[in-house]
């Protein structure tokens, strides 16, 4: 069994609830997965509490979350050959990342973005100008009816970026915009976020996995 069947087996066991989601979470991370093999990019949103679970998530995949990930030799005589003492100091420090974006900073932008064109628009902007066809958005919503991430969501498959929705039970408008939903099934806001966390803990755990383990 490999590392991220592992880790799938883990979470159905410590959080029965989340069975029904597993299929979906292996489709996601093979989808999510070859978009970074393919130099791509995993854009995140969402508001509020999903907004911090944005950033915690690019948090995870940009640098070690459960693997070291050292440098490749050629990365570390790279640095090494660029500056002496402190590329070696690099080299022995740096970890490997995966391409994860969380299109909920950026102040400067957002406000600017909500003063001259529209609230809505502060994450379907982003996208607009950041993403390429072969990326992937995670799109954070607990009702699935966040308007601004219904318009992130809407931005990426004109773009041709897979999108991949997190939600509660039934996905709301969300479902009829996403190639993958990961529904937890509850109905309440901090009850789908209490099943959030351990879901997309798998998540960047069997990504690293596929990437790093072994």
């Amino acid at each position: 069994m490999s590392e991220s069947e592992n880790r799938l087996e883990e979470l159905v066991r410590r959080f029965p609830a989340l069975a029904e989601c597993a299929p979906v979470l292996a489709r996601t991370v093979e989808a999510v997965g070859a978009a970074l093999d393919a130099g791509g990019t995993l854009y995140i949103c969402g508001n509020g509490g999903s907004a911090a679970d944005s950033e915690h998530i690019a948090g995870e995949l940009m640098k070690g979350f459960l693997h070291r990930r050292p440098l490749t030799a050629g990365e570390a005589g790279g640095l090494k050959a660029a500056s002496g003492a402190d590329g070696a100091y690099l080299a022995a420090r740096l970890q490997r990342g995966l391409r994860a974006v969380a299109l909920t900073g950026h102040p400067a932008l957002a406000t600017a973005v909500a003063n001259d064109n529209g609230g809505d628009l502060v994450f379907a902007q982003q996208l607009w100008a950041l993403a390429r066809r072969g990326d992937a958005l995670l799109a954070i919503t607990t009702s699935g009816n966040s308007r601004n991430v219904l318009l992130a969501a809407t931005a990426a498959r004109a773009l041709g970026v897979t999108v991949v929705g997190l939600t509660g039970r039934g996905g709301g408008k969300l479902a009829e915009l996403a190639d993958l939903m990961l529904s937890v099934p509850e109905s309440e806001t901090f009850k789908i976020q209490e099943l959030h966390l351990p879901l997309y803990h798998a998540l960047c755990a069997m990504l690293e996995a596929r990437a790093f383990g072994g």
